[in-house]
């Protein structure tokens, strides 16, 4: 029974590379909408195998490399070749550069993850850095958001899906390999308030996901990926204003005295 729990968080974690090698083949054979969902059941399984692995401790050092591999393609490599034939492979013969610097970016976030994972300490409840099944999650669902006749009523007729890819894209390679600090998924339970928020954040989730995927997921991602975004700034704009508060020199009130001469005389009188 031991050696089955062990082996489980694995097994996900296969299926999660399953999922992300069928997602490049469906991208290659033009099925965007399903290479799209395959990423998408990925990352589920990405965050279940963690989740078994804690609360069996099961977790190790074999385990951790294998998911950050695989997390390496399903939300490295798949996205960028979903985006590569979705819209950059008639773009030009260099445009297949900025789904490389994308995959890039996911290889250099994954390798820092190890590392800073590497020296233990107290766990953060913020990553550094967009983490890359976001990243990936939110291209993945981008071209089921784009077949809504939302989308295509209000957004298609501006005809800026390849710009707008394109900074897509390069921002979320770039969030991936920054400092910005995104906080992590909620604890769930019924033993405390912050638990009990968290268990209603994952049921919210889990309807909307179910329920207007196309509309919410790709919603979901960029509002978590602004979310982390305008806080930094917000906090570097605060951090600077300490700083220049701090540099003032401080204000000291001088108390008058009395003149000598006037101070005798007073002294005189009193006498």
């Amino acid at each position: 029974m031991r050696r089955v729990v062990v082996v489980m968080p694995n097994a996900f974690t296969l299926g999660n590379l399953f999922f992300g090698f069928w997602s490049i083949v469906s991208a290659h054979n033009g099925n965007f909408l399903w290479a799209g969902w395959f990423i998408v059941f990925a990352g589920v399984l990405d965050m279940l195998d963690g989740r078994i692995a804690r609360a069996s401790n099961s977790g190790s050092r074999f385990g951790a490399e294998l998911d950050s591999l695989v997390d390496v393609i399903s939300f490295g490599v798949a996205p960028a070749l979903l985006m590569y034939f979705l819209e950059f492979s008639t773009a030009g013969r260099l445009a297949w550069v900025i789904c490389f610097f994308y995959a890039a970016c996911a290889a250099l976030r994954l390798a820092r993850f190890n590392v800073l994972a590497g020296q233990g300490g107290k766990p953060s409840h913020w990553f550094t850095g967009l983490p890359s099944p976001s990243a990936g999650m939110t291209l993945a669902t981008y071209f089921a958001f784009s077949q809504t006749d939302w989308y295509r009523g209000s957004l298609a007729y501006l005809n800026f899906q390849h710009q707008g890819l394109v900074f897509l894209v390069v921002a979320l390679a770039l969030l991936m390999v920054s400092n910005v600090q995104y906080p992590r998924w909620p604890a769930a339970g019924v033993r405390t308030p912050a638990q009990v928020l968290g268990l209603l954040w994952y049921l919210v989730v889990l309807a909307g996901s179910l329920l207007v995927p196309q509309y919410f997921l790709f919603t979901l991602g960029l509002t978590y990926l602004l979310y982390g975004l305008i806080r930094h700034v917000v906090l570097l704009i605060t951090a600077r204003d300490d700083e220049e508060h701090d540099e003032q020199p401080p204000i000291t009130l001088v108390t008058p005295t009395l003149r000598p001469r006037r101070a005798e005389r007073r002294q005189e009188n009193a006498e």
